[in-house]
């Protein structure tokens, strides 16, 4: 049976057999011995995207006392939970995306806690999934922003909307109507800056 691990674009976490492109972490949130979640959904600010293979090393999932591992379809979902990417597995990534989150948000010599906590405000209302007004039309949010229309999630690239699923994405026929951004405010200004993330290959 599927481990509860895998991130929806609105932070959820749900079981699924599908794996995703990435995996990541919120910190300790699980039981090691019946390798089910706890009731938190986090227990650090740092919310990371790392990825799935790293020098060689293997990890049993949530066998031990140890981070939480996540899994996300791809990039773009793991901005739209709230997550950045990992200083320590993906530093390359990390510091571009830093570089943007700077230009975007005028900002200078940001730390990564010091992201942590305006993601931490973005991304949760009262324990749950902040919701956002989008700041322009869909069609010009930049490619990678997610948005939310009930309880459907779209990834906007060259302008349209592509439906999401654990599986991947898919077209959409049609406008899509009002919609909330998924993704944090200070995360879509990093994309405004030029901070491309890695698409599931069903994006394109």
């Amino acid at each position: 049976m599927p481990l509860q691990n895998r991130v929806t674009p609105t932070g959820d976490i749900i079981a699924t057999a599908h794996r995703g492109m990435f995996t990541g972490n919120r910190g300790i949130i699980h039981d090691p011995a019946t390798k089910t979640l706890l009731k938190k959904r986090w227990s650090s600010p740092a919310w990371i995207t790392c990825v799935c293979e790293f020098r060689g090393w293997r990890r049993p999932v949530m066998g031990r006392r140890s981070w939480t591992e996540l899994f996300f379809l791809d990039e773009a979902t793991a901005f739209a939970a709230g997550h950045r990417p990992c200083f320590f597995c993906r530093r390359d990534d990390a510091n571009r995306f830093r570089a943007a989150w700077e230009t975007g948000n005028g900002m200078k010599n940001v730390r990564a806690r010091e992201m942590d906590a305006v993601l931490h405000r973005e991304r949760l209302e009262r324990g749950r999934k902040r919701l956002h007004s989008l700041p322009t039309p869909l069609a010009q949010l930049s490619d990678g922003a997610m948005v939310q229309r009930g309880e459907e999630s779209f990834l906007i690239v060259q302008g349209r909307a592509l439906q999401w699923s654990m599986a991947g994405y898919r077209k959409v026929e049609g406008a899509i109507g009002d919609v909330m951004l998924l993704t944090p405010p200070s995360t879509l200004h990093a994309l405004n800056a030029g901070y491309r993330p890695i698409l599931h290959p069903s994006a394109s």
